[in-house]
């Protein structure tokens, strides 16, 4: 996966701000898992960024869950609930990630609203109808996947292989939804 535009298009992603712990006053051992403290805090960063547009996509799917309507009522609130069902599921995982690699996950709406590229449409207290509910997690979950492929490439250049490991689970989720979802618009 190495290539010499990698730094380039990193570069575009909102730093997370990068808590280290343990602290210097830790009686804890320095963090040797034969990763760079450098590299440790990149990774860090892109995959607090990529959890927070997780956990804004998981959020959106959730509100939509509950308040869908319309002919495609049923089918919509099955398939919205093992989506963020199972995005839920992956949350914990990406924040122990981060958290793996020495540094703290964000985990306050404050944070993941900066960090997020996924932004809060306006008309969401009305609920939109079921085509646009659909439109929008296809766009989210494609966010998802953008800020995903971002962290993966951070990842590959500090030959962390765990991190790129889930994040390839990811966006393979995250590129079934969007299709699935898209097809009901076709």
């Amino acid at each position: 996966m190495a290539n010499s535009n990698k730094s380039s298009k990193s570069s575009e992603t909102p730093v997370a701000p990068a808590v280290a712990s343990p602290d210097a006053k830790s009686k804890a051992p320095a963090i040797d898992i034969g990763i760079s403290d450098e590299d440790r805090k990149a990774v860090a960063q892109h995959l607090s960024v990529f959890l927070a547009d997780a956990y804004t996509l998981y959020l959106k799917t959730h509100n939509f869950h509950w308040n869908v309507t319309g002919p495609m009522f049923n089918a919509l609130h099955v398939m919205f609930e093992g989506q963020y069902t199972e995005q839920w599921n992956a949350l914990d995982e990406i924040a122990e990630r981060i958290r793996a690699l020495g540094y703290n996950a964000p985990g306050s709406y404050a944070e993941f609203m900066e960090l997020s590229s996924i932004k809060e449409e306006p008309g969401l207290e009305k609920s939109p109808d079921w085509r646009e509910m659909v439109r929008q997690l296809v766009v989210g979950n494609e966010a998802v996947c953008r800020s995903a492929r971002k962290a993966l490439e951070v990842a590959d250049d500090a030959d962390d292989d765990p991190t790129e490991d889930m994040l390839i689970q990811r966006l393979q989720t995250h590129e079934k939804n969007a299709w699935m979802l898209r097809s009901l618009l076709q």
